[in-house]
């Protein structure tokens, strides 16, 4: 029997993963007739059947169910060599970070350049995105989160804290009373957020104009005098409400794989980075 195509696996686990065959597309950034084309690729070489295609998803056979802790077995490991073969490489090449959407492009991006100048031979890939990425199966090198992870074979340090502030833009201020305010947050999925809860309780039943899961968008809500919210210090400059003390302030964590971390392009690369970060805090 020949050797499955590693690339097949992946396709099998996604799907098992996905339940159907177009999440499994979108998650992995493919038409969804490239990831069926895949699987029965894998299914011909295997000579087995995997899933049953119905038309409300796809589900894994008795064969396909059998099959599955070892293909998550040769995930681990493929990830595993290739977390190695990142911190064995050279001082030259790409080093992916992952941020929040509104750290990456009003903290980040702004001392691209700084960065850069430091960083010969290294280019840097900044990802913008919301949720946590997978950092033992290389989804980024350097990741940046406002929680701390658990997990024990991750290396994590407190790069920042960012203050919060009551915020409304000048002339929203000066047209009507504070019994009159409205206010700006985050919607359901970013509802336990320190600074939400805060703004709930602050808001004490007067109404909510506007809700959104991206802070770029809420801050753009402010500066246009659609109401109140509550801004990090980065996004809060010609903005605070004077004698309101919000009390919120959260640390920020970098977050790199201990297997990654030997690399040198990655060390030093989170160490300027690092840096960057106190200096613009100070």
């Amino acid at each position: 029997m020949d050797t499955p195509d590693w690339n097949d696996l992946r396709y099998f686990l996604a799907v098992t993963a996905a339940g159907s065959l177009s999440a499994a597309a979108r998650s992995l950034g493919v038409e969804h007739t490239t990831v069926s084309r895949r699987i029965e690729a894998l299914e011909n070489m295997l000579g087995l059947r995997l899933f049953d295609r119905f038309a409300r998803g796809w589900s894994l056979t008795d064969a396909g169910r059998a099959l599955l802790p070892q293909a998550q077995r040769v995930e681990e490991e493929i990830h595993a060599l290739l977390r190695q073969a990142s911190g064995a490489g050279s001082d030259f090449g790409t080093v992916r970070i992952s941020a929040p959407p509104a750290i990456a492009a009003h903290w980040i991006t702004p001392r691209l350049p700084a960065l850069r100048a430091q960083l010969t031979g290294i280019q840097i890939e900044l990802g913008a995105e919301p949720a946590r990425v997978d950092l033992s199966r290389r989804e980024a090198d350097i990741a940046i989160r406002f929680r701390r992870p658990q997990a024990p074979d991750l290396a994590v340090r407190i790069v920042a804290t960012v203050q919060y502030y009551l915020c409304a833009a000048p002339q929203y201020l000066a047209s009507r009373k504070s019994e009159e305010w409205e206010f700006i947050g985050y919607d359901e999925s970013l509802a336990t957020t320190p600074q939400q809860e805060w703004l709930n309780a602050f808001a004490a039943g007067r109404p909510f104009a506007f809700s959104s899961n991206d802070l770029n968008s809420i801050a753009a809500a402010v500066r246009f005098s659609a109401g109140i919210a509550v801004l990090p210090d980065y996004l809060a400059a010609g903005l605070i409400i004077p004698g309101i003390n919000c009390p919120v302030q959260r640390d920020l964590w970098m977050v790199i794989h201990d297997d990654v971390r030997k690399s040198p392009r990655v060390r030093r690369t989170a160490d300027l980075l690092a840096e960057l970060f106190s200096t613009a805090a100070r």
